[in-house]
């Protein structure tokens, strides 16, 4: 049966190269994305500032529940500064270091901050030398509170040497100067005070951190890092018995607990060293798993469409193995062993492109700042295997399912239908795929009910899923269209259009496969791409109206902004209102229908005074109240159970600090400002740098309140004042790095449907070399012929147009209506005249090249090529 599956593959090279095509991108496409997975899962940061600590006592940086994967913590726990001393006390530590981190930054002679790769966490104490590998110093260790060392790098760009006076802003505090004492050549050094200067300067004296480290660093001897990790696991288990009695007779000290402390070795000391570089890997697995489910219906509607033209021209061979023997399993066997055979020779290239494919997806994503650059890519066989095994069950799936009807047909009958398609569609695969476009215009009411980003994307699965629906009911919408059109044809129509009506209606199977491929390449891009672009003109729009401040003012340079800056602004001439506004991650949890959902996000961090420059659209309650234990939530988390006003939710905050805040507030635009916003109190003490990022200033409008805050700015180093309306936000110009990587997506993926749909229309017309060569053979010239066939390409064109216009319409009419208030949906002007023009030209290259080569055969040479 191999050998003949071989021998039947070599007579039908061109329909092949259609599905080896097919496979090839498939293969391309899955291996791309399980390397992203697979690094999501297993891919390590290095250790950095930790590499020369073999074990690591910390906080634990993710959030686990039940079965769902770990969420990523980004900002840093606290360790209690007792246990340097008992870990250091442990069978084979060599030195004991509780490292603190906190935001610093270097001012040059001009006054310009010095960059540096993380300002806030650049800051730490000598000990933490510590902990680098082959350092090498020049010069003495800092001793005075007006001393410090800097890194070589950082010293070189400020054109600083060892003796030399310097400016250093310090944990928020004004620009002070500082004698340099020594440069420290290693990477990722950062700015080295006095151990007493840094726990002063980090709140580590006083205040909701005293007596806390951010991580305790040991050395060990050589040979022993399995033993003191196992030691201090110990250690740190008798340290949380001890919190849980202390904190099981207190709720408020039950939900002010840190994170469990953990001991991490090896390659877990990079998430340690970077908790918001290790949250990229979280993203990693979210793009993953948010591709998958649309590259593996792209790819089995490509996979099924390619399959069944190819064993469609093989009908008759089919038919005539029926006539002389083989059983219908020998048929389906046949069909799936030959598939099988072009699959095994297209996934070892795909395979390989798709490990490249990885690769420079992962340089686009670091080069729009989604991920750090310092996160590879982790390259294994496995998504090669799980590409191997998905394609193979898609191919045997296909392959069958093409081949069934033939296979359970009599013999005589198959043989006899060998020539021509059924003349009836299959009434229950045209009622199927209309329930699917059914079920798909359902789906797209979800962004009525949900105005959220996941609601969006309802409307690109809902496109999808009635593309697939068209494919399946294409033949008896097919043939009804052409018995309309057959009917209503005058008497002394042309001949070529009389051919091209012949064979809509008698071939309405052939046509209506590429007709629906062709649809599902403009449902796609335009679903997809304009879901994107609204969501975006939308979360814009959010913005723009609840923003009522005309300035903003950040210290990007200095890790955040330094203490007084709000109290400087609220005293400038012309100022009418100003509040911080900074950034966190939280983790919200809840039950719905019985179960319970974790959910991480984005959330606001303001005080009572953001009403005056913020209007988040409050419906209930008021951001005055937001002060201590407090928390105001978006319309779409108030509808779930128990977190409406004056509700208490359960939040765990980018720490691991779980609380549970009364909300306060509920309001509408989540677009713009995210689903949460918490109270600066709340969050107090439970970010990295502990310092606010922004401070949003609303005028009076006046030239006069605009210089004053200009030389407000200037005046005090690493300040920056920006306007908050920067552009329309609606263009793709000013679209977010996430809307990139999508549209990038988008092209890529409609590149592989394009070339399989190119291959499927070569394929099918390349096919019909018997039939062209019997119209010739009956007196119809090769200008009749290319006019018919140039007709049928108009037909397909145009009712591939048509069909992927009406299935994406409802649901972009959606859409705009539940994220804008109108019933079309915001994107480019061109996307729809492009997408026309490419799906026109497609229809007409594929048709009208193979026709030309079909017609340069000899009829009688096609004819007997073909028996």
């Amino acid at each position: 049966m191999l050998h003949l599956a071989v021998r039947m593959a070599g007579h039908r090279i061109t329909a092949l190269l259609a599905v080896a095509c097919a496979v090839l991108g498939g293969a391309a496409l899955i291996t791309g994305t399980g390397v992203l997975a697979e690094s999501g899962f297993r891919s390590q940061l290095p250790a950095g500032r930790l590499a020369g600590a073999e074990v690591v006592v910390s906080t634990e940086q993710s959030f686990s529940s039940g079965p769902d994967l770990p969420i990523a913590l980004p900002e840093r726990g606290t360790v209690p500064a007792e246990l340097v001393d008992e870990l250091a006390q442990l069978p084979g530590v060599t030195a004991a270091v509780g490292d603190i981190s906190f935001p610093a930054a270097l001012v040059d002679a001009d006054g310009q901050v010095v960059p540096t790769q993380d300002p806030r966490t650049a800051g730490h104490g000598w000990s933490s030398t510590k902990l680098l590998v082959d350092a090498k110093v020049d010069g003495s260790a800092p001793a005075g509170t007006g001393e410090v060392a800097l890194d070589s790098a950082t010293a070189a760009t400020a054109g600083v040497q060892v003796g030399d006076k310097v400016e250093v802003v310090a944990a928020g505090r004004a620009a002070a100067a500082y004698r340099v004492t020594a440069l420290v050549d290693a990477p990722d050094t950062g700015i080295l005070f006095a151990d007493p200067t840094a726990v002063r300067l980090s709140g580590r004296a006083d205040g909701e951190r005293a007596g806390t480290v951010d991580l305790v660093a040991l050395r060990t001897e050589p040979g022993t890092e399995a033993s003191v990790a196992a030691a201090a696991r110990e250690k740190i288990k008798d340290t949380r018995k001890g919190t849980a009695k202390n904190t099981s007779t207190s709720t408020a000290a039950e939900a002010d607990a840190p994170a469990g402390l953990i001991v991490s070795t090896g390659s877990e000391r990079g998430d340690i060293a970077s908790p918001g570089a290790g949250a990229a890997r979280s993203l990693l697995i979210l793009l993953a798993s948010s591709l998958g489910g649309i590259i593996m219906l792209i790819i089995g509607f490509v996979m099924a469409s390619a399959l069944a033209v190819s064993i469609g021209g093989q009908r008759r061979d089919l038919a005539l193995m029926r006539a002389v023997g083989a059983t219908p399993k020998q048929i389906r066997r046949l069909a799936a062993g030959q598939a099988s055979i072009i699959a095994a020779v297209a996934v070892v290239p795909g395979v390989g492109l798709g490990y490249l494919l990885a690769g420079q997806f992962r340089s686009m994503l670091v080069d729009r700042g989604v991920i750090p650059d310092a996160l590879p890519l982790t390259f294994s066989p496995l998504p090669a295997l799980a590409t191997v095994l998905l394609l193979g069950l898609a191919v045997q799936v296909s392959a069958r399912s093409a081949a069934w009807r033939t296979s359970r047909m009599p013999a005589t009958e198959a043989v006899a239908e060998s020539r021509s398609e059924p003349r009836t569609p299959s009434k229950m695969r045209a009622r199927f795929g209309l329930l699917l476009i059914v079920a798909a215009t359902t789906l797209s009411v979800v962004p009525l009910l949900s105005r959220t980003v996941l609601g969006a994307t309802a409307t690109s699965m809902a496109g999808i899923i009635g593309a697939i629906g068209l494919a399946l009911a294409g033949p008896a919408l097919v043939r009804g269209i052409g018995d309309a059109a057959g009917r209503r044809l005058r008497p002394g129509v042309s001949a070529p259009t009389w051919l091209a009506v012949s064979n809509i209606r008698g071939y309405a199977l052939r046509l209506s496969g590429v007709v629906s491929a062709l649809a599902m390449a403009v449902v796609f891009v335009l679903t997809y791409t304009l879901a994107q672009t609204t969501v975006m003109s939308a979360t814009a729009q959010d913005t723009r109206t609840g923003t009522l401040a005309q300035q903003r003012l950040t210290a990007p340079g200095l890790g955040g902004l330094p203490a007084g800056t709000l109290a400087g602004v609220t005293k400038t001439s012309g100022v009418e209102a100003a509040a911080p506004v900074s950034d966190t991650t939280v983790i919200r949890e809840y039950e719905q229908f019985g179960d319970p959902v974790v959910e991480s996000g984005s959330a606001m961090i303001l005080t009572p005074a953001a009403s005056g420059v913020l209007d988040l659209g409050v419906r209930d309650g008021s951001l005055a109240r937001l002060k201590g234990d407090t928390v105001a939530v978006s319309t779409e988390v108030a509808r779930t159970p128990g977190s409406g006003l004056g509700s208490r939710i359960t939040l765990v905050l980018g720490d691991g600090t779980r609380v549970s805040p009364e909300v306060v507030a509920v309001y509408d635009r989540a677009l713009g400002f995210g689903p949460l916003a918490l109270s600066h109190d709340l969050a107090a003490g439970h970010t990295t740098a502990g310092l606010d990022q922004s401070v949003l200033v609303r005028t009076d409008g006046s030239e006069a309140a605009q210089r004053a805050l200009t030389a407000l700015a200037a005046a005090r180093p690493g300040l920056a004042l920006e306007p908050t309306d920067t552009g329309s936000g609606s263009s793709l110009s000013d679209a977010p790095p996430t809307v990139w990587i999508n549209l990038a997506l988008i092209v890529v993926l409609l590149g592989y449907l394009l070339l399989s749909i190119a291959n499927k229309l070569v394929a099918t017309t390349a096919q019909r070399q018997g039939e062209i060569a019997t119209l010739r053979l009956n007196g119809t010239t090769p200008r009749q012929i290319l006019a018919m066939m140039r007709r049928e390409a108009a037909v397909i064109g145009a009712a591939a147009l048509t069909a992927g216009l009406l299935l994406s319409a409802i649901p972009l009419a959606l859409l705009g209506i539940g994220f804008l208030d109108r019933p079309w949906p915001a994107g480019p002007v061109w996307l729809l005249p492009a997408v026309a023009l490419t799906v026109i030209c497609t229809a007409f290259i594929t048709v009208e090249l193979p026709t030309r080569q079909a017609l340069r055969t000899a009829p009688a040479h096609a004819l007997s090529a073909r028996e």
